[in-house]
């Protein structure tokens, strides 16, 4: 009964990580995902090569220096703790903040490609009619790259669920605050506790691969 619970705890903290995560990422990348498509600015390469850093960049090095930076000793998490009263090191808070950094390529990257395969015809056929760039982002862009947007957002919340290195770094192993899945099946494999290491593995696997099944069905019907 207590293993059931912990199990429930675990993966409800997951899943609720990973929505929150994808949610915060979706607003934060259509506007980067739009400045980086059509702003040919010399800053732009910079801008993408910091975007794609977590693609490339161990998990363990990035979440190495997030636990620096929002270390209670540091000025940024000295001021965040002061002012706002806000931890980021091994909390809820900090773990979101983590995968919000960690999985913004995964969000950024195919809105960015979405914004750039449409023709520029139709940004100004629509600025001819006197749209503003916000009404024509919201009301003329976005709905014809929805299929980006659900590449983004499908891909970030199973990336998201699957997270470890930088999760385990910043978070650490805190039961209901910070212990997810995949911190969970490292955790039960180190105490040879295979069962339940079994469980969490085999969930997760359900959970991406129903995920990625029903996109890529939603994909093909609107293709027909």
């Amino acid at each position: 009964m207590q293993n059931f619970e912990s199990f429930f705890i675990t993966m409800l903290l997951t899943l609720k990580v990973a929505l929150i995560t994808t949610f915060v990422l979706l607003f934060l990348a259509i506007p980067l995902a739009y400045f980086l498509a059509f702003n040919k600015s010399k800053i732009t390469p910079i801008l993408e090569a910091i975007v794609s850093m977590p693609l490339v960049l161990p998990p363990s090095v990035l979440g190495f220096y997030l636990l620096i930076t929002f270390s209670p000793q540091s000025v940024l998490g000295k001021f965040l703790l002061e002012t706002f009263n806000l931890k980021l090191v091994f909390s809820f808070e900090g773990l979101v903040v983590g995968s919000v950094i960690f999985s913004l390529p995964f969000m950024v990257n195919p809105i960015q490609a979405g914004f750039s395969s449409l023709p520029k015809s139709l940004f100004e056929a629509a600025l001819t009619l006197g749209k503003s760039r916000v009404k024509i982002l919201c009301f003329v862009l976005l709905p014809n790259i929805s299929r980006s947007l659900l590449v983004g957002v499908v891909v970030t919340f199973a990336h998201t669920i699957g997270e470890f290195g930088v999760v385990m770094m910043i978070g650490g192993n805190i039961e209901g605050v910070t212990r997810v899945a995949s911190i969970a099946i490292y955790d039960e494999v180190e105490s040879l506790n295979y069962v339940l290491a079994h469980q969490y593995a085999l969930s997760l696997f359900v959970i991406t691969f129903s995920i990625l099944l029903l996109t890529f069905y939603l994909n093909k019907r609107d293709v027909k």
